[in-house]
């Protein structure tokens, strides 16, 4: 795990995530306890337990994406899931256990690519083998030396042709190794039983296929099957399952969702059974899984939800103390949009800038234009509901809709997006009611 402080932590989240900062904070805390833990001794650390955070907020103010990008700077295994997807056991649906297995997963391709990258030159050169053994196959019978020697400079020729790229849409024959689709046979529920996955796994065959495929779309399966013979799937598995269970995220979204009283029918009947499924998986319980049992005591649980018609209060209070830091995020302001779509790293307006570099098409804004967006994107969050930046996509949408659609025809041309430009464009909406509320 990477030993960022808290500060280098909200330093970069600031990148791409404006305001919030009670929140950046608290999420820096808690994945700098993660990195104190594993300094501590054995015994000490065992007891540490990871500070959950419940994140309450409207839509689109960030609590998904501060999570996201936690995981993704931190190189931590991260699954985002709804707690409206789960039903209490007994019901038909995923049970609660099943995102554990998802993060697992997650860290199980996490480790693999890593491994893969470290057998890379290794791998590539088995994949120019075989490559070559398919372009040049070896005669049934041996030859003499001068035609064994004939075949080796035919085979160092194509192997040139090959790093230089010149064989890429010739085509050669690879066999595959596919098992059937266990969870299209058994199904969601079927899936989260993981003894029952396992043996089917184990039961049915492998079926070979041989299929006709350019060089350039061969190599990655090549690369895939000689890399996997490279390397150790018992270390893959041993090392994903102590990745998933000291340096996992997994992200609950909508726990609002579950919260309150009881419905005497319905759809909601279950959503107390999903609170109390989740309170061992939250407060550290041994999940089975078909690689083997995982942990979830240090696991860092991020909830989060909009609260509009319930509390936090209403969580069951076994759960409740299970998130001991909270943080509620604040409503986007005209000035938020605008530093939104001006200063991430991956801002909106800069996203549309390169989108049309790629036709040729040389796009600026104007400051004001960038304030007319951040208006009209404020005005309707008020006029309808308030669905926060997400309101600024499809306002972009809207605005570049004829451009993007003539931008093929505009190569060579600088546009500059004004004020006016964005009024014009926008012009009809407000009169469309319901435009925006779908």
């Amino acid at each position: 795990m990477l030993s960022l402080t808290p500060k280098q932590i909200v330093a970069e989240l600031d990148k791409y995530i404006v305001g919030q900062a009670e929140a950046k904070r608290a999420v820096a805390v808690a994945v700098r306890n993660r990195w104190r833990r594993q300094q501590l001794g054995e015994q000490m650390s065992r007891d540490v337990s990871p500070k959950n955070i419940l994140m309450a907020g409207p839509t689109g103010v960030g609590k998904t994406e501060i999570a996201r990008r936690l995981a993704t700077l931190t190189g931590a295994p991260f699954v985002k899931v709804e707690a409206t997807k789960y039903t209490e056991v007994g019901y038909h649906g995923r049970d609660v256990e099943s995102m554990v297995r998802d993060l697992l997963d997650v860290a199980i391709a996490q480790v693999r690519s890593e491994l893969y990258d470290q057998v890379k030159e290794e791998g590539t050169k088995a994949v120019e083998d075989r490559v070559l053994d398919n372009l040049l196959p070896a005669p049934a019978f041996g030859g003499d030396d001068e035609e064994i020697a004939r075949r080796d400079r035919s085979r160092e020729k194509l192997r040139e042709q090959l790093r230089a790229g010149e064989l890429e849409d010739r085509e050669i024959e690879i066999t595959q190794e596919e098992k059937p689709n266990i969870g299209g046979m058994l199904g969601a529920a079927g899936m989260d039983d993981p003894d029952m996955t396992s043996i089917f796994e184990r039961m049915m065959p492998t079926h070979r296929s041989t299929k006709r495929l350019t060089v350039r779309e061969a190599r990655q399966q090549i690369f895939s099957q000689e890399a996997d013979k490279l390397i150790d799937r018992d270390r893959i598995t041993r090392t994903a399952i102590a990745r998933a269970e000291q340096a996992g995220i997994i992200f609950i979204d909508e726990i609002d969702k579950i919260a309150g009283a009881e419905k005497s029918q319905g759809p909601d009947v279950s959503r107390q059974g999903v609170q109390r499924d989740l309170l061992p998986i939250v407060e550290g319980s041994t999940v089975t899984t078909k690689h083997g049992p995982v942990r979830t005591d240090h696991i860092l649980f991020i909830a989060a939800g909009a609260f509009h018609t319930a509390t936090p209060n209403d969580l069951m209070p076994e759960l409740q103390g299970r998130f001991p830091i909270r943080v509620e995020l604040n409503d986007l302001t005209k000035d938020d949009f605008v530093r939104i779509l001006t200063e991430p790293q991956n801002a909106l307006t800069t996203q549309q800038v390169e989108l049309m570099k790629t036709e040729g098409v040389t796009v600026s804004f104007t400051e004001d234009s960038v304030e007319a967006l951040a208006q009209f994107a404020f005005d309707q969050n008020r006029k309808l509901q308030n669905i926060g930046a997400r309101r600024l996509y499809t306002i972009i949408e809207k605005v570049f809709e004829q451009m993007s659609f003539d931008a093929p025809d505009l190569q060579g041309k600088t546009i500059t997006i004004t004020a006016s430009y964005v009024r014009q464009r926008l012009a009809n909406v407000d009169e469309k009611k319901g435009w925006f509320s779908f």
